[in-house]
């Protein structure tokens, strides 16, 4: 859960309603094919090696082949039910952050840091929006606090002199 959160940028919805079917290879990359997510907007979500890894882990030691990743588990081991509720998202959540000294985190800011860590790596803010599925550029650069650097514009280093 936490690798999807954090490499995939999810929402919670989106990371609940995630199925073996819709994790597919598209242009030898392993995505999330035809995402529904905030508004019924639909997108393709590429999933990291590292995040693939965390899944195969994930479904192998459950036995899930078909249908959620994610459902409860019985104490006895077994798979219960076909889903999960938010609320064990939080849960799973806090439990990572307090293992990690971290007082206050949500899962909506695992969606954040995996805008900011993508940013960071160089990521273009066009494919950060398609990424996260913000239909406004504008969200997306609140996610990553852009403002703009006059000290070292952009336009300084176009290569183009008088």
């Amino acid at each position: 859960m936490l690798a999807l959160l954090v490499g995939c940028g999810l929402r919670r919805g989106e990371l609940l309603a995630l199925t073996m079917r819709s994790v597919q290879l598209r242009e030898e990359h392993w995505v999330i094919a035809d995402l529904h997510g905030k508004a019924g907007h639909i997108r393709t979500v590429p999933i990291p090696v590292w995040v693939k890894k965390a899944i195969d882990g994930w479904t192998m030691a459950s036995g899930i082949s078909e249908g959620r990743i994610f459902r409860s588990i019985n104490k006895a081991g077994k798979i219960w039910g076909d889903g999960m509720t938010p609320k064990v998202i939080w849960e799973v959540v806090k439990r990572a952050a307090q293992a990690a000294g971290i007082e206050k985190l949500a899962p909506h800011d695992l969606r954040r840091t995996c805008a900011r860590l993508c940013h960071l790596a160089g990521g273009e803010l066009e494919q950060i929006q398609f990424l996260l599925g913000h239909v406004s550029i504008q969200t997306t650069e609140h996610y990553l606090g852009c403002k703009q650097k006059l000290r070292f514009a952009v336009n300084d280093k176009l290569g183009l002199e008088s």
